[in-house]
């Protein structure tokens, strides 16, 4: 059974204040097993203004012509891969995102896989508990250059915490200005593509997965790296060509790398598995209980913000409110 002609679904495993006193207002149906079932995913959607997702319910135009009642598309998160906004651009549906909203988790995770490349963590961490006790020298980021690539939110809250740790900052974003204000308070520079990779000791990787974007971080890219950097990636997956880099990585060209984001998630076997100086986590960078919060409270801010007629603040697309038709209201 599907959500109120004016309720809300939530399809993933979204959670928070924000939504549980959502819930107390107004008609909010969880199944959040249905992104997996496309039939699934429809009966729950049925009838419903707001669907609710992360980032592995595919929204495409075939569900939003399916679901004509739906208003908004509420995305727990900030990445877009698997929604159509241009479909829903042309059916009059607000698409929002909670951009921002978990920037400083990403880039504490971010920091957290570089220093543990950088200083072996992992690798001792094992090695103490087999009984070794072996002292290998690390590697100091004070006094080094961090490089971004893009510099959206989490990239700039990633460069605020390198300058906070002594690093000089780099940033390459073709729709970012050299008079930004943010490259400023910073002290960075905003650079080519070849001056980042060959100017980083740090680089991390915070670009979004579009066809221009899609293996800019492969071979070539790899190459101009300094030789013994670090790689991060926390952006999305399909960025970094994985097959290039685990080669780069053979060849000891780069220190390590620290990947939150993969080519195919979950990942299946492939070329980094079991390489030195890899650390791998399960794209949960923006996922703690604080950044979660603050996602919840913007997507549900627009929901109340669209089923009341008003405006998503969060809006991605061209509609701002809906122009499907008017929302009925709940009185």
């Amino acid at each position: 059974m599907g959500a109120a002609t004016d309720g809300v679904a939530v399809v993933e495993d979204v959670r928070g204040t924000a939504l549980d006193a959502l819930a107390r207002s107004r008609a909010v149906v969880r199944d959040e097993g249905a992104w997996a079932d496309p039939a699934a995913l429809r009966r729950a959607a049925d009838g419903a203004a707001v669907l609710v997702v992360r980032n592995r319910t595919r929204v495409d135009r075939a569900l939003l012509e399916d679901l004509p009642a739906l208003r908004l598309v509420a995305r727990a998160g900030v990445g877009l891969d698997n929604i159509d906004v241009a479909a829903a651009d042309d059916l009059g549906v607000v698409v929002a995102a909670a951009a921002g909203a978990n920037a400083v988790s990403v880039a504490e995770h971010a920091l957290g896989l570089a220093l543990a490349v950088a200083r072996g963590t992992v690798a001792s961490d094992a090695a103490v508990r087999r009984g070794a006790w072996d002292r290998a020298p690390g590697l100091e980021l004070a006094g080094g250059t961090w490089g971004l690539l893009s510099f959206g939110a989490t990239a700039r809250a990633t460069g605020r915490l390198a300058r906070a740790l002594g690093l000089q900052v780099l940033a390459h974003d073709p729709h970012v200005r050299d008079d930004d204000p943010d490259l400023r308070a910073l002290g960075a520079r905003l650079v080519g593509l070849e001056e980042l990779a060959a100017g980083s000791d740090v680089l991390s990787v915070h670009a979004p997965a579009t066809p221009a974007t899609r293996h800019l971080v492969g071979a070539p890219f790899l190459a101009r790296m300094r030789a013994g950097a670090v790689l991060v990636s926390v952006g999305r997956g399909e960025v970094v060509d994985e097959a290039a880099l685990a080669d780069a990585l053979r060849r000891g060209h780069l220190r390590g790398a620290g990947l939150d984001v993969r080519e195919q998630e979950p990942p299946v076997a492939g070329p980094l598995d079991g390489l030195p100086g890899v650390v791998l986590t399960p794209h949960v960078a923006g996922i703690t209980g604080a950044a979660q919060e603050r996602v919840v409270a913007a997507l549900c801010r627009d929901a109340e913000a669209v089923l009341g007629g008003g405006e998503a603040r969060g809006a991605v697309g061209r509609h701002r409110s809906p122009a499907r038709g008017r929302v009925p209201s709940w009185t």
